[in-house]
């Protein structure tokens, strides 16, 4: 029987074929399809659990998810997405539906349901705005465009130099037409509806740019994602690492936890293995790092590397994208019991437009929240009650600049005082209140409820300021040739949402492209 990863730690073999730091979902799908080519692959994790944000907590006698809320195009038949999962899991991962209605937009007192189908969508967002009916049928042909023109750009990535100074160029130009323009811009050119493009743009925290300041590419490339609808890993998010591990370790790798990087062994330009936390040097052909890009550059390559190669100006072409606070609660009672729905509720306040409240909350927190994501993952997975009978578990989570916590980072996780205690209360409280309104029958039954803060993911992820998605995702980010696999330095590479897009689906389609420089072989092509 093959060993979960949970299993495979101690002691570290002699030699690897590639060495990939970081556990996230781009690492373990690099992972995953490089062993598939027989190669032995050794990934390293800096923390006690494997997943990056694919990982669950525990708390008492309550489990919860940290990343992965839903995931589209899992039901749809013949979806690229389900079968790259299928590919690295050997079809073990099962996904279960969401249901109709996947996402539920309120605003105000006023509720709006995406539910899947595109047929079915068009049709309700008509019955909401039905002097919009053109406005709404443009917008669906601009997201489907917009994501088909995507295709030859990231396949652009992984081009070899020669090929991409002959047709790069030619491949990419598509996709800038809706890259380069802001959400905000496509969409006014469409309707003066101020609703209705609150509406359409209320999956915004999906990738975390407002409309005025996010690209038009990765708002379409979210909404088509789930136009078939959502779902949920059967047996919470922890089994995607878990049912990855076995097909890791068919191939001789395996997953360490505890395994802290120190830095890359460059040579002569060239990476031959990693330095460890205590001093342990693991040598490989290939060196990969998932650890996203500013993490990489600032801290994991040797200085002198950076330097010498403009890594560091890089850097300055690209912003790190937003922080955020995540409420885990603890509730009494199975989801059947307290009701609660498998269906996201997104809730904005009743006036201005998501750019005006964000500006507003991020120049005084006391404002309204800009968005409050709740998710109800013990409703949207099967094996819930089997695993926490009599239990459920809510995520809430909202925009919170890591400034605001940024006196406290030099103290350590779970000791930072109680000013820092007080403010995380004060969050608490709000986020609370804003569950109750629109779930009032669960007031009383709360018996939990721990905040997570960008200190929180900053300790647990290792990015600098706590960011969610890694980089952002304005139209400049969409112009920086440099997000691919490959690096200045020979064997090298990159993986992870840095060089595709945010969430799970980027990263897993980054394995892909890593895979391609690395190995040579075209996973596309096999599925």
């Amino acid at each position: 029987m093959i060993q979960s990863y949970k299993q495979q730690q101690g002691k570290i073999g002699k030699e690897y074929d590639t060495i990939i730091i970081g556990s996230g979902m781009g690492g373990l799908a690099t992972a995953a399809m490089l062993a598939k080519e027989g190669q032995k692959v050794l990934v390293l994790e800096r923390h006690y659990t494997a997943g990056g944000f694919t990982h669950v907590f525990k708390r008492r006698d309550y489990e919860w998810d940290v990343g992965i809320h839903y995931i589209g195009d899992m039901q749809r038949e013949n979806s690229i997405l389900k079968r790259i999962f299928d590919y690295v899991t050997d079809g073990a991962l099962k996904w279960a539906d969401m249901g109709n209605v996947y996402d539920k937009i309120v605003i105000g007192n006023e509720h709006f349901d995406f539910v899947k189908g595109v047929g079915n969508f068009k049709k309700q967002m008509k019955t909401y705005f039905p002097e919009e009916a053109i406005a709404i049928d443009n917008y669906i042909s601009l997201v489907f465009e917009a994501v088909k023109r995507s295709k030859n750009y990231y396949i652009s990535k992984s081009l070899p130099p020669f090929l991409d100074r002959l047709v790069g160029g030619f491949l990419r130009k598509p996709f800038y037409k809706y890259s380069d323009k802001t959400t905000d811009e496509v969409l006014r050119s469409l309707t003066k509806n101020e609703k209705l493009i609150k509406v359409l743009t209320g999956q915004y925290g999906d990738y975390g740019l407002p409309p005025k300041d996010s690209s038009f590419s990765m708002h379409a490339s979210v909404a088509r994602h789930y136009f078939n609808g959502g779902s949920f890993p059967v047996g919470g998010s922890s089994q995607i690492v878990e049912t990855i591990a076995p097909i890791i370790a068919a191939s001789g790798g395996k997953i360490l936890v505890n395994a802290e990087v120190q830095q890359v062994v460059v040579e002569n330009n060239k990476a031959v293995g990693v330095q460890m936390k205590n001093n342990k040097v693991i040598k490989a052909k290939n060196i990969v790092s998932g650890a996203g890009i500013m993490t990489t550059y600032k801290k994991l390559l040797p200085s002198e590397t950076v330097l010498k190669y403009g890594l560091n100006q890089q850097l300055q072409k690209v912003k790190p994208s937003v922080a955020h606070a995540n409420l885990f609660i603890g509730l009494e009672g199975t989801p059947e019991e307290l009701e609660l729905p498998k269906t996201n509720y997104w809730v904005y306040p009743e006036t201005a437009t998501h750019d005006e409240c964000v500006e507003r909350y991020v120049n005084d927190l006391s404002q309204p929240f800009p968005v409050v994501y709740i998710s109800f993952p013990c409703a949207k997975d099967p094996e819930w009650n089997n695993r926490y009978p009599g239990k459920s578990t809510i995520d809430i989570i909202t925009l919170l600049p890591y400034e605001t916590f940024e006196k406290w980072n030099t103290t350590s996780w779970k000791k930072r005082g109680e000013e820092y205690d007080v403010l995380k209360e004060s969050i608490s409280k709000r986020l609370l209140d804003e569950l109750y309104k629109q779930l009032p029958q669960i007031k009383g039954k709360v018996t939990f409820y721990e905040l997570s803060t960008p200190l929180t993911t900053q300790h647990f992820v290792n990015y600098e300021k706590g960011e969610l998605y890694g980089l952002d995702h304005s139209p400049s980010r969409f112009r920086q040739s440099f997000l691919k696999p490959t690096t200045p330095i020979k064997n090298f590479y990159l993986t992870g949402q840095d060089i595709v897009t945010a969430g799970i689906g980027g990263a897993l389609f980054s394995g892909i492209l890593s895979t391609k420089v690395i190995a040579g072989v075209n996973v596309l092509h096999k599925l």
